[in-house]
């Protein structure tokens, strides 16, 4: 159980004394104050403070905890509130005060995980939110002004924080973002921001964000009235002090964002708040289809304080429901469950294998179709240099148009400048047969990623031609998404250098990137591999070279099942629909259309033929995949899979007609199954492997699992992916179900070993 920590008089010296200058007086001269003080240091520093600075009457609090990011627990709670009473409370030289961050990225990050994970008695939560309103309450008895300097991330519980002060002042820096993204924990904001937010930005936009867990950069807050000012990172602690001081002369007043007249119809009559909440009910029901407890929540929380009158009673009872909601659903399975996914993604951001040797600057990228295309984007926007070859000119032409095309969306959307886009541009050089410059490029390569065609003959061509060109120490990685990294290492002259790079499509959106060694990877060349998917903003996970690896190894016998559950009488809409409501992104139908059927044809056709044996059984008759690329119905790229779309890779229009005219000739037989039965039959084909691929040592702990479940193919993610499901739904309640299920149909249903152990003894994946 978590205790409060004590605070120590010791750690705080009353000494005063001359600390160095800070950021406000670099700018002007060494001899000459900024405001005409000089500046002072009352306080050394603490565990999670460190120096403070007076300033022409402005005290100067720096946010320093001991760790790379800073966040908030009881601890730093409690030495807040005892620097306040010791340097600020009883100084009457102290007309103002400025909370600004020493770390060079982020202002609070939040909340402390840790702390909610540990915690046994969850009841204490509301204790611990409440007192953080006590601490600001005591702040505020002073009577000056509190402003918040923003630079770096500002989220969870630190936009919390930052809503308590009276002015917010964000850097144009690229890493400052603000938002409340507890939701994507599954839980709210409970320390106050359901409240303080909607009354500052109004409840449409705050509504939005808290559902959502959207962050938003800096001139976005400003436009919609969240940050007051935003300005350069290096201004940022000058002006927060010259604003301060404005403040508490009365110089400067905050003013508040004007509504529009539709925010004032949809917020502030009685009519247009019941159709606004309608609409968010439609959106929650939408959105999350009743399996995120959260998003109800919040909905109650940020209406009842839109309904609570003005007073301070009002309020405070207000932030007490908010508080008690915070709890309950801090005690919920789905909290658990995406808390440790959140822990997953943190364990899969270190690198096993350590630092590189050698670092990859420059990425050489064969094929810029949609994949390669996408590989390197993800490079140049993380500062790499990209040779991004093809056979023709316009091949590689295509490809930057694509590349073109992403950046001009994120420019628009702010979510990257016109210089960062530029910089990228200019990292990026297209490299076509034609060139006769292309293998002096690619005499500078550390690394070279192959996006080509899945063809063995093929593949073995490219490693050869290669490394007649490549230096030494080049990697070699490829983007198979089946083919054995072992057997394309064979064409190497130097297979140790050679490593799998499975990444998922849209590369630019999909997180996961799998990380195949076959017998011979150097450990150097693996750790290189992992930190270039790190420094691409992908998860990576570490995945043995079997057919399939981990993610279609697991989709090969969910996709046989669903071929199966067809030929029982499954309508193809049925089918996605019905895993749909059960938390999947797509359905299995949908999915096929998506990555393509002759890809998953493909996929499926390499692993029947792999070591699967009976778990690939369960599909018989006539091969519907088949037929459909002989007709030339290839998906969604080709306009008609299963559905047809308005044009190729357009919008879903409904069911293929000569799909649905087919469709009763493989039906065997109906048998009426119910959604229950179809979702366990299609779930459990996936788990099964998922567990088999531990107990084979196909990945290392059940983090890979569950993280390369969830983001490689959106794998039930208010469950925290199978291994988290499995130990919240009981082992041996699903071996139980999965046995029931092999009498019906047949052996491919039977659990793996590992599955049965754990059920027999009870076990946990997860201690």
């Amino acid at each position: 159980m978590l205790r409060r920590g004590l605070f120590q008089a010791a750690a705080l010296p009353r000494a005063r004394c001359l600390g160095p200058r800070s950021l406000a007086s670099t700018a002007a001269s060494p001899t000459e104050p900024v405001f005409g003080d000089e500046e002072v240091s009352i306080f050394s520093r603490g565990k999670f403070f460190g120096p403070l600075d007076i300033v022409d009457g402005v005290a100067v609090i720096r946010l320093d905890g001991p760790n790379k990011m800073n966040t908030i627990n009881d601890d730093m709670r409690v030495e807040a509130e005892a620097l306040w009473k010791q340097h600020i409370d009883g100084n009457q030289d102290i007309k103002a005060a400025v909370f600004i961050s020493s770390k060079p990225d982020n202002f609070i990050a939040g909340a402390d995980i840790n702390m909610l994970k540990t915690m046994e008695d969850k009841d204490q939560l509301k204790d611990m939110c409440m007192a953080g309103h006590d601490l600001f309450d005591k702040f505020k008895t002073k009577g000056i002004p509190i402003v918040a300097a923003i630079n770096g991330a500002c989220l969870g519980g630190g936009l919390e924080w930052a809503l308590k002060c009276d002015y917010r002042i964000a850097s144009t820096s690229s890493k400052t973002k603000l938002g409340l993204p507890e939701v994507m924990l599954g839980l709210l904001p409970g320390w106050g921001g359901t409240q303080n937010l909607p009354r500052l930005v109004g409840f449409q936009e705050a509504t939005t964000m808290i559902l959502t867990g959207k962050e938003v950069r800096p001139d976005k807050a400003r436009k919609i009235g969240l940050v007051d000012l935003v300005v350069d990172p290096n201004a940022l602690e000058s002006v927060a002090v010259s604003q301060a001081r404005q403040l508490a002369d009365g110089s400067l007043k905050p003013k508040s964002k004007k509504k529009s007249w539709m925010q004032w119809a949809m917020e502030d009559t009685p009519i247009g708040r019941t159709l606004f909440w309608q609409q968010v009910d439609k959106m929650i029901a939408k959105n999350t289809g009743g399996h995120y407890p959260a998003a109800y929540a919040i909905r109650d929380v940020i209406k009842n304080g839109q309904e609570s009158g003005p007073s301070p009673a009002a309020r405070r009872k207000a932030l007490e429901y908010e508080a008690d909601r915070f709890v309950e659903l801090a005690k919920t399975p789905v909290s658990t469950a995406l808390i440790g996914l959140f822990d997953g993604m943190n364990a899969v951001k270190k690198n096993r294998f350590g630092e590189p040797a050698h670092k990859t600057n420059t990425v050489a990228v064969l094929g810029a179709g949609l994949m390669g295309a996408g590989i390197a984007q993800v490079s140049v926007e993380k500062g790499m240099r990209v040779l991004l070859k093809d056979q023709e000119p316009g091949f590689v032409a295509r490809g930057e148009k694509v590349i073109a095309s992403n950046f001009d969306k994120k420019v628009k959307r702010k979510r990257m400048s016109k210089y960062d886009r530029n910089i990228a541009e200019a990292n990026l050089i297209p490299l076509a047969d034609s060139d006769p410059y292309w293998t002096k490029h690619f005499q500078g390569a550390d690394m070279i990623i192959e996006a080509v065609p899945e063809n063995l003959e093929l593949k073995h061509k490219v490693i050869q031609e290669m490394e007649k060109v490549i230096p030494d120490h080049c990697i070699f990685a490829s983007n198979t998404s089946a083919l054995p990294i072992g057997e394309l290492a064979k064409a190497s002259k130097r297979p140790e250098n050679v490593v799998g790079m499975h990444y998922f499509s849209p590369v630019p959106q999909m997180k996961l990137l799998e990380i195949i060694c076959h017998d011979g990877t150097a450990k150097e060349v693996a750790a290189a591999a992992v930190d270039v998917g790190l420094r691409q903003g992908k998860l990576p996970i570490v995945v043995k070279d079997v057919p399939g690896f981990y993610v279609n190894r697991c989709l090969g016998p969910f996709m046989v099942e669903t071929t199966a559950l067809i030929a029982h009488g499954v309508g193809i809409e049925q089918l996605d629909k019905t895993i749909k409501k059960l938390g999947m992104p797509v359905g299995p139908i949908t999915l096929c259309d998506e990555v393509g059927v002759d890809v998953a044809f493909h996929v499926r056709e390499f692993l029947s033929n792999a070591d699967l044996g009976v778990r690939m059984n369960g599909a018989s008759g006539p091969n519907v995949l088949k037929e459909m690329i002989d007709q030339g119905m290839l998906g969604k790229k080709s306009g008609a899979g299963f559905y047809i779309y308005d044009k190729p890779g357009g919008k879903k229009k409904g069911v293929n007609p000569e799909v649905a005219r087919r469709l009763p000739e493989f039906v065997e037989k109906d048998l009426k199954l119910s959604d229950q039965d179809i979702g366990d039959r299609l779930l459990c084909r996936f788990v099964n492997e998922a567990v088999l691929c531990l107990q084979d040592g196909i990945i290392e702990r059940p983090e890979d699992g569950d993280i390369g479940a969830v983001f490689g193919c959106g794998f039930l993610p208010y469950t925290g992916g199978p291994f988290r499901m499995l130990d919240e739904r009981g082992t041996q309640q699903y071996v139980d179900m999965m046995m029931r299920h092999a009498e019906a149909y047949g052996e491919q249903f039977v659990p793996c070993q590992l599955l049965q152990d754990m059920g027999k003894n009870g076990g946990k994946f997860y201690k």
